[in-house]
């Protein structure tokens, strides 16, 4: 079993990656593998030009497209974020927005386990943390919950370990998300049908 961590910071060591690695610990001591993603603080935003829609993958082909294959082999997503203005950094966003629309396998998300964080210096986690999940709801994905909000605070990753009861929070999330693993992977073992995901209507609210 394997999670992608996709860290939305453009400080690759700085405090996001510090929440993202304590979640990261308690995986590898579940016995689960991890592949890092680093979101490039030059990400473009979505043209709308919709070549995703008739074709495998984004028009770009940049990190999104090479995040493709790592995002199929593995079993779950768990995604972090610097808090800009109450809500995650733009490049993330940018990321996010085309990775989720224009992944091929769009389908295979159904169930995939998903969990986010923020780490900010005071406020501003709620609606980021909020932000990120929308991306996984609307994809069907199980979005895997902790004892308390995902939101350490710290500027620097010094400030961050020093955040007891937000690490505790974050070492809960990785138990978490491990259970859920392994309780997906012992149901496929058992021979448990997922639930048929009904497709094909697609409407707006103008009639």
């Amino acid at each position: 079993m394997k999670v992608l961590i996709i860290n939305g910071s453009p400080h690759p060591k700085g405090s996001t990656y510090t929440a993202l690695h304590e979640v990261e610990k308690i995986l590898h001591e579940e016995g689960i593998e991890t592949k890092w993603v680093n979101v490039s603080p030059v990400t473009s935003s979505c043209l709308d030009c919709d070549y995703c829609g008739k074709n495998d993958g984004c028009v770009r082909k940049d990190q999104v497209n090479e995040t493709y294959p790592l995002l199929d082999e593995s079993d779950g997503l768990l995604i972090g974020s610097p808090v800009y203005y109450a809500g995650m950094n733009g490049a993330l966003k940018s990321f996010l927005d085309r990775l989720f629309i224009s992944y091929p396998n769009r389908k295979t998300l159904n169930l995939k386990a998903a969990a986010s964080l923020s780490c900010s210096r005071r406020a501003g986690n709620l609606t980021t943390n909020d932000a990120i999940n929308k991306f996984f709801s609307i994809s069907g994905m199980t979005i895997i919950t902790s004892t308390y909000w995902n939101d350490p605070h710290g500027n620097y990753p010094e400030e961050v370990i020093t955040d007891e009861e937000g690490l505790q929070t974050l070492r809960n999330l990785g138990r978490n998300m491990a259970y859920y693993l392994k309780m997906r992977e012992a149901a496929k073992e058992k021979g448990l049908p997922e639930p048929v995901i009904e497709k094909g209507h697609h409407t707006n609210f103008v009639r």
